[in-house]
């Protein structure tokens, strides 16, 4: 009796040791994440429900507690529903797009027919790792109406030259095909990792049966990269709802505010209008659109993956 608690007692012993040294590893980590980003987002949500302004910034006694007052101004605000039917925009069209594409490349690359995967894969990736504000200012060059390369192609075809970037009808269609290519690699690599953990014997037994291509990608490929698609999707949706870079740099959110995005009008109100509080309201806005956007996806994969 006393031999099995000794043992037992060694057993709680070792974890409980096991348990501090893993909380000794932790507690760095976890220190600076609530440091660095759970106190400052409490900080701002506290500030949404302020006035803070650049006065109160000189003189915190300024700082009036005001309730849900920014929330009530932020929705009858048209420039944040105009802000807000962009980015949806932008999300709506680019996200599909960008996912498509990445799921086209990916199964291009790990195909047997393509040679030089290495290289292609490298290159496909360069533009996920170079500044966006360089590629945006490059692109600009693109669009540009004028001496544009791309205005240029279309001359060949006996299309006259479009205002991309001045038109409000084309400028956030330019933004998004110049987010697409920005972006695609990176969804690319994960779905060639998703790719190729699908087991070679399936696409094998369904060659057997007379599937076809199309019936292979359908029965086979899809449904077994859905988790993969799920978390690409989730970190796409994510990323185009933090639309700033790319009509910062290249449009301002012109013209005539058709590319002005959430965040875009976010940083607008906070900097360079310093209305802190009224800045801040509009970031928890746009963490709930996201927060709701995320649980959707969540519940649209699971209900599909019962069926």
């Amino acid at each position: 009796m006393k031999k099995a608690q000794l043992n037992t007692w060694s057993i709680l012993s070792k974890y409980s040791s096991g348990t501090r040294a893993a909380y000794l590893f932790l507690t760095p980590a976890l220190s600076a994440i609530f440091l660095f980003f759970f106190i400052p987002v409490i900080a701002a949500f506290v500030i949404s429900f302020t006035d803070l302004d650049i006065y109160s910034l000189g003189n915190l006694g300024n700082v009036r507690f005001i309730g849900f007052n920014n929330y009530a101004e932020l929705f009858n605000d048209p420039l944040f529903w105009i802000s807000l039917k962009n980015t949806f925009y932008f999300v709506i069209v680019g996200g599909p797009l960008s996912i498509a594409v990445s799921l086209a490349a990916a199964m291009l690359l790990n195909s047997k027919l393509v040679k030089f995967k290495s290289f292609f894969r490298l290159s496909y990736f360069v533009p996920v790792v170079t500044t966006l504000v360089a590629v945006a200012i490059v692109w600009r060059f693109i669009y540009n109406p004028h001496f544009g390369i791309l205005n240029y192609f279309l001359g060949w075809f006996g299309i006259n030259p479009v205002d991309w970037l001045g038109d409000p009808q084309w400028a956030m269609p330019a933004i998004i095909i110049m987010a697409v290519w920005k972006n695609f690699g990176y969804n690319m690599i994960i779905f060639i990792a998703g790719l190729q953990n699908i087991p070679g014997y399936l696409y094998e037994a369904a060659e057997i049966e007379g599937a076809g291509n199309w019936q292979k990608f359908r029965h086979i490929t899809l449904p077994m990269l859905a988790p993969t698609t799920l978390f690409v999707s989730i970190i796409t949706m994510i990323g185009y709802f933090q639309l700033f870079a790319e009509p910062y740099v290249m449009t301002q959110g012109g013209p005539l505010n058709s590319t002005l995005s959430i965040v875009l009008y976010m940083y607008e109100e906070g900097f360079r209008w310093w209305n802190m509080g009224y800045s801040a309201s509009i970031a928890f806005v746009l963490f709930f659109i996201i927060m709701i956007g995320t649980a959707i996806q969540f519940q649209v994969q699971k209900r599909s993956g019962n069926k």
